[in-house]
């Protein structure tokens, strides 16, 4: 028999650029590492198989039973000199050892055949050479991978693993079904550490190819690799990262590989400290940096706590100049209060900030992680440390490559800002777009808030490039969603930059959405309304214009703004800014006419007179609102139209409508815009929206809008009014409804049966077919079962009523009303002779 000896396995070394840590752009091969010293192999082969050995006369001679004889190679000395003697001997037995992998031969003599084999291929290139040479070995070798032998599978494994490492053979391994082979092993209940990993390194070396990586992302081997990402061996991780990231590299691959939950196993190892992880770390990084190509798996990548750096070069980092102060600040800007009142000889107060910061003084956990991150980042840069893979780059190398890396979000977050004060352009446009990228939830704009990114944005709204005014605005937008930032937006004098880009003629359509965007967001006119009509604190606390003036004495923002708060408000209400804003009205799209109309409306707030704004041409941006081709559409027929587009589309002209509706209804309040106004042409357009199809909840403003319309013609407000009597059938009815449907409030329900029960006994016309046609009949019936006795006696009546009609008879059966009455009647509950009544008008 042969003498096993144990060897060492590989040491798994990848022939790769080193300076490719974070540009994933070549797909990586787990290769066994050859000997470099050839004479070190023959040692090894001669130390497994001794020529004069009893063993291996006993495997030749079983050889030769079942085949034509083999010729015993002559014996040799090992010793000095025999180098090439001890080669020639180790490839004469490679012909032996493939017919031993044949199934006529016994497990053990199979198992010993495919470890010396395995041994063997570990001498390089040419050894390999000499086994693929013999025609079938790679098939005979596929189907020792279902041998019930530990041993047998991992050596199969392993020679599979040496030959799919030379890019020659890597398509006949595959042609020989080693995928297929490889998974099915490796969905068997329990394998050693050792062939998990001889097989998943197989794997990877198949999957540098990007046909064979399509074949390999199957269902049934990516579930078995994220498993492995948990396995203890930290071999199997390494291959498993491997084998994904390679996987990463084809698009087509990406949804599978998220619907498994690759994403938040390889940000967890990405975040893993351990020294001997750092391959597994590269590895989950090369293929998150493939996963976060798309922004929908982006956001999944930055929900696990990693942040999307732009690599942008050391030598950008040269221009950084961190900031000498005589005391320190919090990374936002914020001043901290002296508490020591003597300096410190050798400036240790200055230095030792938490001994003088003062006993009751609490730094909540937000700004902890900001003063974290930029110590650690600013640290980097100072020691030249911050992108040492950029140092060893050729000088060539430019920043302008798109390359990328994931840092933990303390430091990306830090990493991030500092880039914003670097003098490079492309370097801050990139920065600026992954900040605008991460801040996809409200812990994310804190975060950039702390860190004070807020303040070298808007800095930067003024920069002569227009790439970096573009990033910088698309990331100011993203930020200011969040009701704790806008505010300090306003504080830190973002109005002026902004207003001054709306004044630009030639300013692009994507910037002034984006501007657009912001300003409607800072400048609410619901906030701002509310802050007037509210007086005082409560508790303390502040709202309103007082909330955000004190933003910048509460939180000691640094930075001299280049006007107040007020001054900023009050260049809203130059000429120019609204007539570009009515312009917008004329001109775009839906939304930007609903944020034009919505910024027109803060400036009626802020300046109740409105003499500046009456003098301009409002009328026609209103009137273009009203009739832009959306509105058109929307009785037209939409067939042939794709339905999200149409549906987008259609949503969108409400809402602009609804805002150019408030906004009307608060300019009817000046009485010389109402005598400028034609007021019936209002009218006009106003009752044909309001009898559309567009949804109820944006027809509110437009009944307003009608019904103040109308108040300046005639001062009676009663249901003979044409108007008064449109707006109760299309928009209070509907609305009545909706609340008696939907509502989960038992007083809502009862409010709203209640009103709709006043406007039908008040005899409006066609209130009753508005009701029926309105689906009005089955909430109703619903309501007599379960609502309260005012509730019920309500919609008895509107029942009752609508009963008159014979045409109603045959829904309100439908509805349930029937047994619903009986049990009223049969229980002498309050209103049983209202339910009686009904039942005997009914045909039952």
């Amino acid at each position: 028999m042969i003498a096993s000896t144990t060897l060492p396995t590989c040491f798994n070394f990848k022939l790769l650029n080193p300076q490719q840590v974070f540009t994933p752009t070549k797909p990586r091969t787990k290769i066994s590492n050859f000997p470099t010293n050839f004479h070190h192999y023959n040692h090894l082969w001669s130390g497994i198989f001794k020529p004069n050995s009893s063993s291996l006369r006993t495997v030749i001679r079983k050889a030769s039973d079942d085949g034509p004889p083999l010729q015993e190679p002559a014996a040799v000395s090992v010793g000095e000199g025999t180098n090439s003697s001890s080669s020639t001997l180790g490839d004469n037995y490679v012909a032996l050892f493939v017919r031993m992998l044949g199934l006529d031969y016994d497990a053990l003599d199979r198992e010993q055949a495919i470890v010396a084999l395995w041994k063997y291929s570990l001498g390089g290139k040419k050894c390999i050479d000499a086994i693929m040479q013999f025609q079938g070995c790679l098939n005979l070798t596929v189907n020792l991978l279902s041998s019930e032998s530990s041993a047998t599978c991992e050596a199969a494994a392993g020679l599979l693993r040496s030959i799919s490492s030379i890019n020659l053979y890597r398509d006949l391994v595959a042609e020989s079904g080693a995928i297929e082979g490889i998974t099915g092993l490796l969905n068997r209940p329990s394998l050693t550490s050792e062939v998990k990993e001889q097989s998943m390194c197989t794997l990877w070396n198949l999957t540098v190819d990007e046909e064979l990586r399509v074949k390999t992302a199957n269902s049934d081997i990516l579930p078995l690799l994220i498993n492995s990402l948990d396995d203890e061996d930290i071999k199997v991780k390494e291959a498993a990262c491997g084998v994904l990231a390679n996987l990463a590299l084809s698009h087509c691959n990406h949804g599978i590989m998220v619907e498994v939950g690759a994403i938040p196993k390889l940000a967890k190892l990405l975040q893993t400290d351990s020294e001997e992880f750092k391959v597994i770390r590269k590895e989950a990084r090369n293929a998150l940096l493939e996963l976060v190509k798309d922004q929908y798996y982006r956001i999944l990548v930055v929900e696990e706590g990693l942040v999307p750096v732009p690599m942008v070069g050391s030598a950008a980092y040269k221009s950084f100049r961190p900031g000498l102060y005589s005391w320190p600040s919090m990374p936002d800007g914020t001043e901290i209060e002296q508490t020591s009142k003597g300096t410190s000889r050798f400036g240790a107060s200055e230095l030792l900030l938490g001994l003088n910061v003062g006993e009751n003084a609490e730094i909540d956990e937000a700004k902890q992680n900001a003063i974290v991150g930029r110590t650690q980042q600013q640290f980097l840069a100072r020691i030249g440390a911050i992108e040492l893979d950029g140092k060893r780059e050729s000088q060539s190398d430019t920043p302008t490559d798109n390359r990328l890396t994931l840092l933990p979000w303390i430091d990306g977050v830090a990493r991030l800002v500092l880039i914003l004060e670097l003098d490079d352009e492309v370097a801050i446009s990139r920065a600026a777009e992954s900040i605008a990228d991460s801040s996809i939830n409200e812990h994310m704009r804190i975060s950039f808030k702390e860190a004070g990114a807020i303040k070298h944005l808007i800095r930067l709204l003024d920069h002569n490039s227009y790439a970096v005014r573009s990033a910088v605005t698309h990331a100011l937008e993203r930020l200011s969603v969040s009701p704790v930032v806008y505010p300090v937006l306003e504080a830190e004098g973002i109005l002026h930059p902004l207003v001054c880009t709306l004044k630009h003629s030639e300013t692009s359509g994507s910037l002034m959405e984006k501007t657009l965007d912001i300003l409607a967001r800072i400048l609410d006119p619901s906030k701002e309304m509310k802050s007037k009509f509210y007086n005082g604190p409560v508790n303390g606390s502040k709202t309103g214009i007082d909330a955000a003036s004190s933003v910048d004495a509460s939180g000691e923002l640094s930075g001299d703004r280049p006007v107040s708060i007020m001054d900023s408000r009050k260049e809203l209400l130059d000429s120019a800014v609204i007539t570009c804003l009515i312009e917008i009205m004329k001109t775009s799209a839906s939304n930007l006419q609903r944020k034009a109309a919505s910024i027109l409306e803060f400036m009626t707030v802020i300046e109740p007179s409105m003499e500046t704004i009456i003098k301009e041409d409002m009328w026609s941006g209103l009137e273009a609102v009203f009739q832009q081709n959306a509105l058109k559409d929307m009785e037209a027929d939409v067939e042939g139209q794709e339905p999200d587009k149409y549906a987008i589309k259609f949503e969108e002209a409400a809402l602009a409508v609804s805002a150019a509706s408030r906004l009307l209804t608060k300019l009817l309040d000046s009485e010389q815009f109402s005598r400028k106004i034609d007021a019936n042409h209002f009218t006009k357009l106003l009752r044909k929206i309001l009898k559309s199809d567009m949804p109820l909840q944006n027809k509110d403003w437009v009944a307003a809008c009608l019904v103040k319309l109308s108040s300046l013609s005639s001062p009676y407000v009663d249901y003979e009014n044409p108007i008064n009597m449109e707006v109760t059938l299309y928009e209070a009815i509907p609305r009545l409804i909706e609340q008696i449907q939907l509502s989960f409030s038992p007083e809502t329900q009862e409010a709203a049966a209640v009103e709709l029960n006043r406007i039908i006994s008040e005899g409006v016309v066609d209130s009753t077919r508005a009701v029926a046609s309105g689906g009005g009949i089955f909430p109703l019936v619903k309501l007599i079962e379960e609502g309260s006795d005012r509730a019920v006696e309500a919609a008895l009546s509107i029942l009752y009523n609508l009963s008159m009609d014979s045409e109603n008879h045959s829904a309100i059966i439908a509805a349930g009303a029937v047994p619903a009455l009986r049990k009223i009647v049969l229980s002498q509950r309050s209103h049983w002779t209202r339910a009686l009544r009904l039942l005997r008008i009914l045909p039952v």
